[in-house]
C-alpha cells in the first residue's frame, strides 16, 4: 500500500492541495484539516489536484463537498475546483452527481482559468465543515 502524502502551495488567494494515495476514512481528516487551514489562512480559491489520488470513498467526497460549501458561502464567495482526476476517481464523482457542481479539469492551470459553475441546489444546506 502506498503511503498517503499531502502537499499544498499557496499563491495569493489561490491554493492547490495535492493528495497522493487513497482519500478515505483514514486520510480524509488530514485532507479536511489542510483544506480548513488553507481557507482560514487567506486562500479564497482552492484547487484539489487529484492526479495522484488512487481511490476516493464517500468520506473523501464528503470532505470535498463540505469545503465547496464553505468556500461558496463566504463573503466574498470563493471556489473549490478539481483537477487531474484519474478515470476511476472521475467515475466516482460522476456516479454521485458531483461533476455537475465540481467539474474535473485536465490540469491545475485549467482549473484556475475556468469560470465558476453556477451554484447547484444539489449541494445546498449545512456542511460538516
Amino acid at each position: 500500500m502506498r503511503r498517503f502524502e499531502l502537499s499544498a502551495t499557496v499563491q495569493g488567494e489561490w491554493a492547490v492541495l495535492a493528495p497522493c494515495g487513497e482519500v478515505d476514512l483514514a486520510t480524509a481528516p488530514a485532507v479536511r484539516g489542510r483544506l480548513h487551514e488553507l481557507a482560514d489562512g487567506g486562500a479564497r480559491h482552492l484547487v484539489v489536484d487529484l492526479a495522484r489520488v488512487s481511490f476516493l470513498d464517500s468520506i473523501g467526497l464528503g470532505v470535498l463537498v463540505a469545503a465547496y460549501r464553505r468556500l461558496r458561502d463566504r463573503d466574498p464567495p470563493g471556489s473549490l475546483r478539481l483537477a487531474g482526476a484519474s478515470d476511476r476517481v472521475a467515475r466516482v464523482l460522476e456516479l454521485t452527481g458531483l461533476l455537475g457542481i465540481m467539474p474535473v479539469h485536465a490540469s491545475v492551470e485549467a482549473a484556475r482559468a475556468a469560470a465558476d459553475p453556477p451554484a447547484a441546489a444539489a449541494v445546498g444546506g449545512a456542511g460538516d465543515g
